[in-house]
């Protein structure tokens, strides 16, 4: 089988997956039954001055019969005391020496409460801190969590003071409620860190309850704002490392979180540079087991395609990655239908005619029977027609002969000025 064994920063681990700072990882017993199931390492629930939750404190988003397609919490920091919670560290690194075990920090943006924590901390042997700068709910009106991590001098500043005290690599986590990622990742660079991780959840309201109107989840009626995760959260996960990974003045290693449930979610992060994995909603919504299938999984398709080591694969596509001005004007792939598959549903005639170009024709062959035929000519292909066919293989986009020069955005606008 492939060699899971990551490098992250200098920490090492058996396999890339760690479970992220969240419930899962709220205490000594958790980590270490979720170590005995496989998972590689765990980013401790977040350390800090303990905090009073509420109750109730999660919602979910369910969609089209399937459960739990995004994640909503409006849970703090962990709520039990520092001291329980560094015993507890010390006697799971104790008894897993090779599970590399991360302490999620977080304290007032101030030098000497930052050398505090780290000092305490580090004398348990954990292997490296996180530094949580985008928990978007609770922490941030007290003034910590998001509301350091959307202020780049404040993000570079409470890196610098970490930095200062830490003997294990410090990463620091970044929170997606900002425009631009890479500007706070920059800063985080700027201030020594040794990677980064992202992304933290998402501001977000999961939803209303239509029979009292108050919004869910409730505290007496009342409610708040929430961090968003899950499968949902993905896509937009994966372009904030993508961007990240692609920028040159970034150059240090990216811990991949959002929405990863399964190998292939795995695959997709690390190709677009994550050096490694950290996972919530999938061990939330399933148990700490989920991990033998993502392990087999990702070990299946290493050996699949002949690829010795999963380090192998970190990065591969970030060249793939670029902007929009920087792709071909004069690539074309057109949808083309297999009738001896399509089950006449008419769905991609329906959507291309109200919501795409109108190049789907409804058409009666010499027994009368009714067929679906692309007009090429007309067709742009935007893939509406194949995302919204139900059977799998009825539908291919093709890839017509170049019959052009490739040209950019950018290279037809310098042309125009030249001419």
């Amino acid at each position: 089988m492939a060699d899971l064994r990551i490098d992250f920063a200098g920490i090492k681990s058996p396999n890339p997956y760690w479970l992220a700072s969240a419930p899962p990882t709220n205490s000594g017993y958790q980590v270490q039954r979720a170590f005995e199931a496989g998972w590689g390492g765990a980013v401790w629930k977040t350390l800090g001055d303990p905090v009073l939750n509420v109750s109730s404190r999660f919602g979910a988003n369910h969609f089209n019969g399937k459960r739990v397609v995004g994640f909503n919490n409006i849970e703090l920091i962990t709520d039990r005391p520092l001291e329980d919670n560094l015993k507890e560290i010390y006697e799971t690194k104790k008894r897993f020496p090779d599970h590399p075990i991360i302490a999620s920090l977080m304290v007032e943006p101030k030098r000497e409460k930052w050398h505090e924590i780290v000092k305490r901390v580090q004398d348990v042997g954990v292997d490296g801190f996180e530094l949580n700068l985008g928990c978007p709910h609770g922490m941030s009106e007290r003034g910590m969590g998001s509301a350091v991590g959307q202020h780049p001098d404040l993000v570079e500043k409470t890196t610098i003071y970490a930095k200062e005290k830490a003997e294990v690599p410090v990463i620091v986590k970044l929170t997606p409620n900002i425009t631009d990622i890479t500007v706070t990742a920059k800063a985080a660079a700027r201030g020594g860190a040794d990677a980064i991780s992202m992304i933290n959840t998402i501001n977000s309201l999961i939803g209303i309850d239509l029979d009292t109107w108050n919004t869910i989840p409730n505290v007496n009626g009342k409610g708040a704002h929430g961090g968003y995760c899950g499968p949902a959260v993905k896509p937009i996960a994966l372009n904030m490392v993508g961007e990240c990974a692609r920028d040159p003045e970034i150059n240090i290693p990216i811990s991949g979180i959002g929405g990863i449930s399964s190998w292939q979610d795995t695959v997709e992060f690390m190709l677009m540079g994550a050096g490694g994995v950290q996972v919530c909603t999938a061990a939330m919504h399933h148990g700490f087991r989920v991990i033998e299938d993502m392990v087999d999984g990702l070990n299946n398709y290493l050996d699949e395609k002949g690829i010795s080591s999963v380090n192998e694969i970190i990065g591969a596509s970030v060249e793939k990655y670029t902007d929009w001005s920087n792709l071909d004007l004069n690539y074309k792939v057109v949808a083309r239908i297999n009738n001896d598959i399509c089950i006449n549903c008419n769905k991609c005639y329906i959507s291309c005619e109200d919501s795409a170009h109108q190049c789907i024709d409804i058409l009666t062959d010499a027994n009368g029977k009714e067929y679906l035929k692309v007009q090429e000519e007309e067709c742009v292909g935007c893939n509406l027609c194949s995302i919204v066919c139900p059977v799998e293989g009825a539908i291919d986009m093709v890839e017509l002969p170049q019959t052009e020069p490739s040209m950019t955005w950018l290279e037809r606008q310098a042309a125009i000025q030249q001419s």
